[in-house]
């Protein structure tokens, strides 16, 4: 039997944040260095990077200031946009705004995923799986999503917390084995990140490169072993590996400090990656041969994740890739930023976008992966197809 995802559905939320206008409103903060504000135009400028979403109403610096009327009863809290200054709010106020606004992209990236999987609906769902690092409460995520779709009480429910972007692979890789011990399991795998509740104006450099880089956004996947309808686009899973590189454990990571959650990522990240990138990917990939990587191989597609533009750059360098194979990543990467586990989805999507255009197209190999602290690689090889109606040898 194969076990295959059925569809993927994504979410952000609407207000929007054009690079330029989030580089100019660090640049004019107080206290800056001279070299902090060097380091914030070059972060900025080269994140190729052009839009990003928010969750914060306080960031939608292009609307007028009176066009939030809680904002002026209630004080900024993420921003003084009247006087241009950004605000460092506790822990416990960014994780009261997670806890307000992370359920409903939960909630639309999960009716989504279902409403584009081919006839499954609420009914057919087992479990649910969710995946988080940006916020915490109980009971959590999981299980909010049980009683807002409006799923049975008996419903299996697994949250995968502070993995960070590579959550999605442990999340999808529960789902596959949740479905080859049940095959009439039917599991939702939803992905949820608000990464600007942890905005700071600071001098550190890890920490410009993560105002420079994170958003919010959601996705949400359909997993079983159930046969899809026919012609129905799917993604058999076909390998899912994890590999620590042996460097990179103090070079990425995520902690919680008492003014939000504080992220390290060291110059060092894209060039571990690409160090090890082809011995992490080996033992995933001998199943699909020797000649797979490269823009000529046997993987036509690849979904890797945008962590940012320099560990694009060194993965399609050191997998010999083309253009056209990084493209989904680096569009992503351009429209919405890195939001951290959903991020990897969101490519998977596009992929997905891209060949329900051509019916008639053979199957093909798709490889996607993922970066995270450890320094972890999560990888998966999958097979997008077109459903015959029957089910599939595994």
């Amino acid at each position: 039997m194969a076990i295959s995802v059925r569809s993927i559905a994504t979410s952000v939320p609407p207000t929007v944040i054009k690079q330029p206008d989030m580089r100019d409103l660090l640049l004019v903060q107080p206290g800056r260095s001279r070299l902090a504000r060097r380091l914030i135009a070059s972060a900025f400028d080269a994140s190729a990077i052009d839009t990003r979403h928010t969750v914060v109403g306080d960031l939608d610096l292009g609307a007028p200031l009176e066009a939030d009327p809680a904002a002026v009863v209630e004080g900024p809290v993420f921003c003084d946009r009247a006087q241009r200054r950004i605000l460092s709010p506790t822990t416990g106020t960014r994780n009261d705004h997670y806890v307000a606004h992370a359920p409903g992209l939960f909630l639309e990236a999960a009716r989504g995923a279902l409403a584009a999987s081919g006839g499954l609906g609420t009914g057919d769902v087992t479990h649910v799986v969710t995946a988080s690092c940006t916020g915490f409460f109980a009971p959590g995520p999981d299980y909010v999503l049980v009683r807002d779709l409006g799923l049975a009480a008996t419903t299996r429910r697994l949250h995968v917390g502070f993995m960070g972007c590579y959550a999605a692979f442990p999340a999808i890789a529960a789902a596959r084995s949740i479905c080859a011990e049940n095959p009439a399991a039917v599991v939702l795998v939803v992905c949820a990140e608000l990464c600007s509740l942890h905005l700071e104006a600071s001098d550190d450099p890890d920490t410009i490169v993560a105002s420079a880089l994170f958003a919010d956004g959601a996705a949400a996947a359909v997993v079983t072993g159930r046969p899809a309808p026919v012609g129905h686009l799917v993604l058999d899973l076909d390998e899912m590996r994890t590999t620590l590189t042996p460097v990179g454990e103090q070079d990425m990571a995520w902690t919680i400090g008492d003014h939000g959650f504080e992220m390290v990522l060291s110059r060092y990240v894209p060039s571990i990656i690409s160090e090890h990138i082809r011995g992490a990917l080996d033992p995933l990939l001998t199943t699909a041969g020797t000649d797979s990587i490269g823009a000529g191989g046997r993987i036509a597609r690849w979904a890797v994740h945008p962590g940012g533009r320099s560990v694009l750059d060194k993965v399609e360098e050191a997998l010999g890739l083309s253009e056209a194979q990084m493209e989904p990543s680096r569009s992503v990467l351009r429209e919405y930023g890195n939001m951290s586990s959903a991020t990897v989805l969101f490519v998977l999507q596009r992929l997905l976008a891209a060949a329900g255009g051509t019916p008639d197209a053979a199957p093909e190999r798709v490889c996607a992966m993922a970066f995270g602290p450890g320094l972890t690689v999560e990888s998966a090889l999958l097979t997008m197809r077109r459903s015959d109606g029957a089910p599939a040898a595994a």
